[in-house]
């Protein structure tokens, strides 16, 4: 078993910046793909960014692109999320996952197998 934590959550102002974190236990954290996915009530789960197991592979959704950065830290078995920029529209819980049956980072939350409880994310206008 893997067993996600998130933290780093909280309340920031429109045009703000927030570090999310994920710490991992149980199984081999460094042969994980992980990845930030977030939902807003009322909305489908939604991906965010995703990094292979050295950090040499991301995939980030189209609009996050030069505003999120994901990296790992394998050594700390944690995955971090910087995000700049923020918007009213992107408050949402948002959640770290794990997959290891393959390197090549997803977007799909399907094939995501452990999930964190998540943090919630409020930008204020």
């Amino acid at each position: 078993q893997v067993q996600l934590v998130e933290s780093g959550g909280g309340l920031v102002q429109a045009g703000g910046s927030l570090r999310l974190s994920c710490a991992a236990s149980g199984r081999t954290f460094s042969r994980f793909i992980m990845g930030w996915f977030r939902q807003a009530p009322g909305k489908e789960r939604e991906f965010v960014a995703a990094i292979s197991w050295s950090g040499g592979r991301t995939l980030y959704a189209d609009s996050m692109k030069g505003r999120f950065t994901i990296s790992r830290d394998n050594a700390k078995n944690t995955v971090n999320l910087q995000m700049s920029s923020l918007k009213p529209e992107e408050t949402a819980v948002y959640y770290c996952a794990g997959r290891s049956e393959s390197d090549y980072p997803t977007p799909l939350w399907t094939l995501y197998k452990y999930w964190g409880q998540g943090t919630q994310v409020t930008v204020s206008s």
